[in-house]
């Protein structure tokens, strides 16, 4: 059984336009991870000037985009287990460890460094292989940040804490919006985020194991598998509410909660913020790795069945499941030279490399590589695949951090 885990990733790097391309004076770059366990310092060797503020990106760069064309340059390092970026404002960003920790990012001004925790959970969370924490998000409009994440009997957890405004996290206001029993250690998703919609989509796997042993992934009944949406706040003694027009409201045997289906273990998804398209990185089995995409024209997602377990990307997998309707992935990769795991993905808006913009960008925990996909946002259909380079050690994640920049 191959497994996939993000435990090595300890620094992060900065991605940023070659000389071919000048970078913009006033953004904080972006950046990769890599492996660099010999080492505990803070490093940035293109320090920014400025933070960037929450704008909608301009449409696609038509610009081309050729191979190689970025630089990858340590951006902090000395960090354990890296696996996601949030933010609140756009000013103040936070650094998320799979072990428990939420760091807020200090000094980009002088060198990338990171705070003391402002939420300390490794008491409460199971971190071996693909557990841990995976996830945090922030609400748009309320004081709260929702975390997920493994419990220590191996289950997921989206819990909701109250945030102050200095930006302090109360651990002990934590509320458990959503529990989901995982019979297996492995293929927990763990990425949550809030689209323009307001409502929280949350990643889950397969329930882990090989080959979907227990057919989640087209079991509408089950919440494994899926992207599901939901409205976190508390209402009228519920924890959550399910959103009227969630494509299986009312539908029998279907948990309301589903938005899509037909995933193994899409461990990281992304809204284009320009255009609310859906992008998702999904791990992928033995032989093929996948990227899925749905524009916001065809319902970001909405009801859309990925194919998993009948298919693994485009191919047929398990014979005895049927899923007529699935949705090809936009972007296919064989196990090999190319790597053996997707880590997704982040939508570049920034402006440090100006022809990379609204661009996917994802990696291969295995190879390194790093590419960044186009698409077309009527249609669906890929328009652009650059490999933007290689990065040393295992890529975990891509995520926005500061400057509203991608980091791997």
């Amino acid at each position: 059984m191959r497994r996939r885990t993000v435990a090595l990733a300890t620094s992060a790097l900065l991605l940023a336009a070659c000389s071919s391309e000048a970078a913009a004076p006033t953004t904080t770059p972006a950046a990769t991870a890599t492996t660099d366990t010999a080492s505990n310092s803070v490093e940035s060797t293109e320090a920014p000037t400025t933070q960037a503020t929450s704008t909608l990106p301009p449409t696609t760069s038509t610009t081309p985009l050729a191979e190689g064309s970025v630089a990858f340059t340590p951006y902090l390092t000395g960090l354990n287990k890296p696996v996601e970026m949030a933010t609140r404002d756009y000013q103040t960003w936070y650094l998320v460890q799979q072990d428990g920790l939420v760091l807020p990012i200090v000094d980009e001004a002088t060198g990338a460094s990171v705070g003391a925790p402002v939420l300390d959970l490794r008491a409460k969370v199971s971190t071996g292989g693909e557990q841990g924490l995976l996830g945090l998000a922030f609400h748009p409009t309320e004081p709260f940040v929702y975390a997920d994440y493994t419990n220590t009997d191996g289950d997921t957890v989206v819990a909701e804490f109250a945030v102050g405004a200095d930006g302090s996290i109360d651990a002990a206001s934590e509320r458990t919006v959503l529990t989901v029993d995982q019979p297996y250690p492995n293929h927990n998703g763990g990425k949550i985020d809030f689209s323009a919609d307001r409502m929280l989509y949350i990643a889950l796997g397969d329930g882990g194991a090989a080959d979907d042993p227990e057919r989640h992934g087209q079991d509408l009944g089950s919440l494994l598998g899926k992207i599901l949406r939901i409205d976190p706040l508390a209402v009228d003694g519920k924890p959550y509410t399910v959103p009227a027009d969630n494509p299986f409201v009312g539908t029998a045997g279907a948990r309301p909660e589903i938005w899509s289906y037909g995933l193994r273990n899409p461990w990281r998804f992304a809204f284009d913020p320009g255009s609310g398209d859906l992008w998702i990185a999904d791990v992928g089995q033995n032989l093929w790795e996948e990227v899925d995409y749905s524009p916001a024209t065809a319902g970001a997602g909405k009801g859309v069945n990925f194919g998993w377990s009948a298919m693994e990307a485009s191919h047929p997998f398990n014979a005895d499941q049927t899923a007529t309707d699935a949705v090809d992935p936009i972007w296919e990769y064989a196990h090999g030279d190319d790597g053996c795991s997707v880590s997704g993905g982040a939508v570049y808006t920034g402006s440090r490399v100006a022809s990379l913009q609204r661009w996917f960008v994802v990696a291969d925990y295995c190879s390194g590589k790093v590419w960044a996909l186009q698409a077309d946002h009527t249609t669906g259909a890929l328009t652009g695949e650059v490999q933007l380079g290689t990065v040393d050690g295992n890529p975990g994640a891509v995520a926005v951090g500061p400057g509203a920049e991608v980091y791997v």
